[in-house]
């Protein structure tokens, strides 16, 4: 069976529970204090994978010079910058199904700049679907911002441009990925993102909290979900889907993310589904499908 049919669902199916999981680590930790455990652990876990494979291979076959500085700059971006806008979001009081439909602009984005840096031209249903999803995104958020009082809605629109920061992050990380990291092991390069991502959250975490992680049962399985099934699983499927040139595979599939996020924090937290937000995500999957469809074939 081959893996390549299913990466793309299995890695969007993974990503997803990533917002569940800041919600359900914020009581217990700092939000970049426990990205900082998070990524030291994935360092440690990746090199106990590196060490081990190396020791299963009788005669290791030559790898390509790895870029270093390109792996750890593109991880200040795909990890750093992107998680630690999220978890700080989300730690703020964004919802984590707001959180998820703003991930789901990241395809939207990445069409809408592709032009300026590789030189693709937009078709023009490309062109509707980063509308629409501009529009499904609007139409999800502002009636629940609207509904705040002032110093409500003051106390939301940092934590809610963070998080939109956060995502244009990723959205960097990817295409540099994409430009810079065609080669070498992945399991290195994964390893060597974590370090970038630790060198820049760490001493933000320094300055601006408290450092604070309580060592209990919910913090401790929130980390290890965090390092085994997002830092090793789903950012290894990222990787080969990028090195594999299936990134508009799993883009046309971050659809899922939204509804995924809003069902679950709908299920664990009692976040509300209203109208707005499912008319949407509907709106944003619309998009998504428009902006990464495949043209027509010609007779």
């Amino acid at each position: 069976m081959k893996i390549d049919p299913l990466t793309p669902a299995i890695f969007v199916l993974l990503w997803s529970t990533g917002w569940v999981v800041a919600k359900f680590a914020a009581p217990h930790a700092d939000p970049l204090t426990f990205l900082s455990a998070r990524y030291a652990a994935a360092i440690v876990a990746f090199a106990i994978v590196i060490a081990i494979v190396r020791l299963r291979q009788r005669q290791p076959q030559p790898q390509p010079r790895l870029a270093w500085k390109h792996a750890i700059f593109s991880g200040v971006f795909l990890h750093g910058l992107y998680l630690g806008g999220v978890w700080w979001a989300i730690a703020e009081g964004v919802p984590a199904s707001i959180s998820g439909l703003i991930a789901a602009l990241q395809p939207l984005l990445t069409a809408a700049i592709a032009p300026f840096i590789v030189g693709e031209r937009l078709r023009p249903s490309q062109t509707a679907g980063v509308v629409l999803g501009f529009l499904g995104l609007a139409l999800a958020i502002l009636p629940g911002l609207l509904a705040l009082d002032p110093v409500a809605l003051r106390g939301q629109l940092v934590p809610l441009l963070v998080n939109i920061l956060g995502m244009m992050a990723v959205t960097a990380g990817t295409i540099y990925q994409k430009r810079h990291l065609q080669q070498g092991d992945l399991r290195s390069i994964a390893l060597l993102q974590y370090v970038g991502a630790l060198a820049v959250t760490l001493p933000i975490a320094f300055w601006l909290e408290d450092m604070r992680f309580d060592v209990n049962i919910q913090s401790i399985l929130a980390l290890l979900w965090s390092v085994l099934g997002l830092s090793l699983v789903s950012v290894a499927l990222l990787l080969y889907l990028i090195r594999r040139g299936q990134v508009s595979r799993a883009a046309s599939l971050v659809y899922l993310v939204p509804p995924a996020v809003a069902v679950q924090s709908w299920l664990y937290f009692g976040d509300p589904l209203t109208p707005p937000m499912l008319a949407g995500t509907v709106i944003v999957v619309f998009g998504v499908w428009l902006t990464n469809r495949r043209p027509p074939l010609r007779a």
